[in-house]
């Protein structure tokens, strides 16, 4: 009897795969060494906390390479082969990769920042948070229940809050943090809502299980299980800074340390489509009619009101240059849901998932590039206005050439082939899916997006007004520009390495 027992309780223990979890799980152990460092290293070697950030991220990174040999699952139910909590698979790694990249680059360019900074910002509390937030957000795209996709969330979404407002007794970044985190803690508790719901009528949380019993929920349970539908997608929404759930992004960018705008521009958005794309694709795939149309809507709505922000944005304004290019997030938040909205309708979801992971991974580089440039030129000039930029050119050439390079990559220009590959790439996902007025919408965005890109870049070659601002450019902001502008140049010259995405898909 007791042998009984002892196998029973064994087959009952679940086995851990920690090559498939080491990724966010290294980032998060590096988060608690840094905090528990700062607490005994002296003030004036507070640098190495961010280097050994910086290598922590970057290692990280590289435990992605042994996962690529197959697909890896996790923390699964002992009596149901494949129903697991944790799956690295081929989409999980590419949006881990991105979002450590991100968070990698994000913090080359906070190293520069902390030391400009001299002592305005807690150096460890800083690298902490960041560190946190990367680590929920590479958990968050293999998690493959609702419970752990909303921790992730979380996880990704507390430490970042954080961030905006950690500039004690600046009102702007106070202010920012304040509505970044009511807007937040509304999506959350919609999404909490929506997902009580879809678990009280299907009685799981894992996606897959969702996707198999939603659809045969009984007539009883089915109002619930739609409303539970349509509040898990609105809480996502609000995370994609989806319009009219986008109203905190313009001032957060701007009341956030640089660096933190950066990566909640790349890291963050792709939390939020990730999230997004898992509930619709793999959880609620008999929803399709209903979430379909709707995220169609929605990405009209948001690619035209932020083309629209962009283009109002005056070019003497404080930090217009930073309001532009969060404006322009959301109007490049409208493009990454067009294929999503399309694989509601597409017989091929895959297909579609992979255009929005392609074209993520094109702006990621390219963004996060012109925020490098803007940390730059706001070492400077400290309010970063769009004229501040006018004869970078006579200083600063590659660094101009470079910066018009990556806002021609975000327009869809050459010689930003990346860019406009990836444009055509979506506006293909769209017609092929039938969504021919959405297609249309997205080809008069994108010739009004080509206005104000164009004009920032034409600043870049004027004659500079006075006397020209030399900009001395440190080491890590080196590293983070040149990075961009090598992926970003590879990808133009080799647009095939993320657009066969498209072709092939990711799950």
């Amino acid at each position: 009897m007791s042998v009984l027992a002892q196998s029973s309780a064994a087959s009952a223990v679940q086995s851990v795969d920690w090559l498939a979890i080491a990724p966010p799980t290294l980032t998060a152990v590096i988060a608690l060494v840094v905090l528990v460092a700062d607490l005994f290293v002296p003030k004036t070697r507070k640098p190495v906390l961010g280097w050994l950030s910086v290598a922590g991220l970057a290692a990280s990174a590289l435990l992605l390479l042994p996962l690529l040999d197959g697909d890896r699952s996790t923390f699964c139910l002992t009596k149901q082969a494949g129903v697991c909590s944790y799956t690295a698979d081929h989409f999980a790694l590419v949006i881990q990769f991105l979002v450590l990249g991100g968070a990698l680059l994000a913090a080359l360019l906070s190293v520069t920042a902390l030391k400009d900074a001299r002592g305005g910002l807690p150096e460890g509390e800083y690298w902490f948070l960041l560190l946190s937030s990367a680590a929920g957000a590479a958990l968050l795209p293999a998690s493959r229940d609702l419970a752990t996709l909303i921790v992730a969330l979380e996880v990704a979404s507390l430490p970042a809050f954080a961030l905006v407002g950690l500039r004690h007794g600046d009102r702007r970044s106070s202010d920012a943090a304040l509505k970044f985190f009511l807007s937040s803690v509304t999506a959350t508790a919609v999404s909490l809502m929506g997902i009580s719901f879809v678990y009280a009528s299907t009685g799981t949380l894992y996606l897959t299980q969702i996707a198999g019993r939603i659809q045969h929920v009984d007539g009883q349970l089915h109002t619930l299980a739609q409303t539970g539908v349509v509040l898990t997608l609105v809480g996502f929404a609000f995370k994609t800074a989806a319009v009219p759930f986008h109203f905190w992004v313009p001032d957060t960018y701007v009341g956030a340390p640089l660096p933190i705008a950066a990566y909640l521009s790349v890291v963050g958005k792709a939390v939020g489509f990730t999230g997004l794309i898992l509930v619709t694709v793999v959880a609620f795939p008999s929803y399709a009619d209903a979430w379909g149309p709707a995220l169609a809507a929605l990405a009209a709505l948001t690619m035209t009101v932020g083309n629209v922000g962009a283009l109002r944005q005056q070019a003497t304004r404080a930090y217009s240059a930073i309001r532009l290019l969060a404006w322009s997030s959301v109007g490049q938040a409208g493009y990454l849901l067009v294929p999503i909205a399309a694989a509601g309708y597409s017989k091929d979801a895959q297909k579609s998932i992979g255009s929005t992971v392609a074209y993520a991974l094109m702006y990621a580089a390219v963004n996060l590039g012109a925020f490098a440039v803007a940390a730059l030129v706001g070492r400077t000039r400290r309010h970063n206005r769009l004229t501040d930029y006018r004869g970078l050119y006579a200083t600063n050439p590659v660094t101009a050439l470079l910066l018009a390079f990556f806002l021609l990559c975000l327009a869809g220009l050459p010689p930003g082939v990346i860019g406009l590959f990836a444009k055509v790439t979506v506006f293909s996902a769209a017609v092929d899916a039938g969504l021919g007025w959405l297609a249309v919408v997205m080809a008069v965005n994108v010739v009004v997006a080509l206005f104000y890109y164009l004009q920032w870049a034409a600043l870049l070659f004027r004659a500079p007004e006075g006397e020209p601002l030399r900009h001395r450019v440190p080491a890590p902001l080196t590293a983070a520009i040149t990075l961009t502008a090598v992926i970003g140049i590879a990808l133009s010259g080799a647009p095939q390495l993320v657009l066969r995405f498209a072709s092939t898909g990711l799950f």
